[in-house]
């Protein structure tokens, strides 16, 4: 499915659940407390019993996550997902029967609601994603969710391809267009040019790539690649030798053949709702905590040096979209950059300044060791990072994440190089490994391989890891200019 379509399933996946599992306790609980007329271990009134679940709950979705149950590499292999539902069902009641075990208050009114919510639970996860998955293949019937399809090759694995996924209202794929020759497909547009192919990715609204055979020229396999990412589209590739291919990608079976999916990121499908859902909580907390630090920060600015109390700069955001970041300023009105000040560029007021001599260190770190235009309250917000603190705001309206690669100007890009595209593929972050690795000790190569490394290789896990780590550095002044 298209990313967009991805992120509906996916939230759709998870509303299902919380209304199987809370449908489910309280079915057990009207079957023994209502309708069975035997005695009761404990008198527990509905409202506190179903209040006590919904606040276990997200552990139980917790539980459901680590099994991959949000993953598409799960939800669409129909006997995978129901052998892990009942392995989340199992640990889910474990945890309930382990919570009720440590605190001081009833839980169960009966051992049997335990029992009854276990088979429920399970029962009812299942008959709810049965009913998303009918409803996404009605979708696909009518056009809608169908992930377009261009497929790259010649010859029998590509025609066997093309036919098995033929069936778009079945399968989700819609193959739109195909490049190579002796490949027989209907409603296609057909190319014989694979720069011209790649070259339509974007007005045939390409969705993913299926390339069949690999050339033997690895430039035009690198071309095929480049294209994908720089077009944030999925690429999928029939590998000669899949023992050769690891790390995050994903190895699968499609029509009998092995298939490797490639991925820019794994922060896709759950792990993008998870990581939005942390930004907004942290960001309000830390707003509301932020709040009169900026009071008394701003007051010492405005004595200080009359003008703007927040400077803001045009940064590159997902995908390439450029966006207003907001700080705290550091420099003195008449030196400060950008199209939101004076206009002018660093090496402008450097100049102007008659200090040449840190334009080379400025173009070399795109900042400089003792900068004369910051003032001193600037230095002190700089080196505790205070300055930073109106980019929780940022990451509210979601323009930034807590935990990312660097947010950077455009002309920053050209130091990616061939990386750009995928650096691209997820948000900047207020920090990042860069943040917690050196901070401005760290060279740009340096930097640039942090940031790539941090988008190949996210994991929940690891934002919570650099957000502590972060706290340290700050509270330390370790590299920061």
């Amino acid at each position: 499915m298209p990313v967009k379509s991805v992120r509906v399933y996916t939230l759709a996946l998870i509303l299902s659940d919380i209304f199987a599992i809370l449908t489910a306790f309280t079915i057990a609980y009207v079957l023994r407390v209502q309708i069975d007329s035997r005695p009761l271990v404990t008198n527990i009134s509905a409202l506190d019993f179903f209040t006590t679940f919904s606040l276990l709950l997200p552990f139980w979705l917790l539980t459901l996550l680590s099994l991959d149950l949000y993953s598409p590499r799960v939800y669409q292999k129909r006997m995978k997902e129901i052998g892990k539902l009942f392995i989340g069902s199992f640990l889910g009641i474990l945890l309930v029967i382990g919570f009720a075990f440590i605190v001081d208050f009833p839980v169960f009114p009966a051992r049997l609601v335990a029992v009854y919510a276990a088979v429920l639970t399970f029962v009812l996860l299942v008959f709810g994603r049965e009913v998303l998955r009918k409803a996404r293949s009605i979708a696909f019937r009518f056009g809608r969710g169908l992930q377009r399809v261009m497929i790259i090759g010649s010859g029998t694995i590509a025609n066997n391809i093309i036919d098995n996924l033929g069936e778009a209202n079945h399968s989700g794929f819609s193959i739109v267009a195909v490049c190579g020759t002796n490949v027989a497909v209907r409603n296609a547009k057909r190319y014989q040019s694979l720069e011209k192919a790649l070259g339509d990715l974007k007005s045939l609204d390409i969705d993913t790539i299926i390339h069949t055979e690999l050339f033997e020229d690895e430039i035009k396999n690198r071309l095929v690649f480049e294209a994908a990412s720089a077009n944030h589209i999925g690429y999928s590739f029939v590998p000669k030798e899949v023992e050769f291919y690891s790390g995050n990608n994903i190895v699968d079976i499609l029509n009998g053949y092995p298939i490797i999916y490639v991925s820019q990121t794994p922060l896709a499908g759950w792990g993008e709702f998870a990581k939005r859902l942390f930004d907004i909580v942290g960001s309000l907390v830390g707003l509301i905590l932020a709040f009169p630090f900026v009071l008394v920060i701003g007051g010492i600015i405005k004595i200080t040096d009359k003008g703007p109390l927040i400077y803001k700069h045009k940064r590159v955001g997902l995908r390439g979209k450029t966006f207003w970041v907001y700080k705290l300023r550091s420099m003195y009105t008449r030196f400060s950059t950008g199209s939101a000040a004076s206009g002018k560029s660093d090496e402008q007021i450097f100049r102007e300044m008659g200090r040449e001599d840190l334009i080379e260190e400025f173009k070399q770190n795109q900042k400089v060791a003792k900068d004369p235009r910051i003032m001193p309250i600037g230095n002190f917000t700089r080196k505790t990072s205070l300055d930073e603190l109106p980019q929780l705001w940022n990451v509210l309206k979601g323009d930034l994440s807590l935990v990312g690669p660097r947010p950077i100007v455009k002309d920053e890009l050209r130091h990616y190089k061939e990386a750009g595209a995928t650096f691209l593929s997820v948000k900047p972050g207020v920090t990042g490994l860069w943040q917690v690795s050196g901070r401005s000790d760290l060279d740009y190569s340096e930097r640039v391989n942090l940031d790539i490394f941090y988008v190949q290789n996210w994991s929940f896990w690891l934002d919570i890891k650099i957000l502590f780590r972060t706290i340290g550095v700050v509270l330390k002044k370790r590299g920061a200019k």
